[in-house]
């Protein structure tokens, strides 16, 4: 049976667009997606706290649960609330997520200047966590979906969110002992 151009070009067609379909994407999470994630990984942080009997490992798990929740604040406040603000018009579910960080950094600031076996230290990590859980649910249940609902490019924020976090990262996170 003979090939014709007719035939040559489609199988050229399915050929480049199961190469398109096959090659990695070059962007990353929406901004939801990454922040969802962020909330997945912290909420696993506090459940392994909660196992924890060895002072150092509390240490060390506590630290990084604070500097991922700075983090993660910090990328919220600068990109992804004002632009919700601005799309959504929901300026008071804003405030109060903003107020909220604002008594998470309080209590993180007083977890990162503690050490396990101190009076409070362990409810303060406690406390944390039932403080970020709720917050989360809050985001997830109300904020998220009318953000979802704008014209918002999420795509775009994901990867401003994905840069400013790896930068943060970077620069927030301890230096290594020699």
């Amino acid at each position: 049976m003979a090939t014709t151009a007719k035939t040559k070009a489609k199988t050229k067609t399915q050929r480049a667009a199961t190469k398109a379909a096959a090659a990695p994407k070059t962007f990353g999470p929406d901004a939801i997606s990454l922040l969802e994630a962020d909330h997945r990984e912290v909420d696993e942080y506090f459940e392994q706290y909660d196992m924890l009997t060895d002072d150092a490992d509390k240490k060390a798990l506590a630290d990084k649960i604070c500097l991922a929740l700075k983090v993660h604040a910090q990328i919220e406040e600068e990109f992804f609330y004002p632009k919700a603000r601005e799309e959504t018009g929901d300026g008071d579910l804003i405030d109060e997520a903003i107020v909220e960080h604002m008594g998470a950094k309080t209590l993180i600031a007083q977890i990162e200047a503690g050490a396990p076996g101190q009076p409070l230290y362990d409810a303060k990590v406690k406390v944390l966590g039932e403080q970020v859980r709720h917050h989360v649910e809050e985001e997830e249940q109300e904020l998220f979906p009318e953000v979802r609902a704008t014209n918002i490019d999420l795509d775009a924020l994901g990867a401003k969110l994905a840069a400013r976090k790896a930068e943060l990262m970077a620069l927030l996170a301890p230096m290594p002992i020699a």
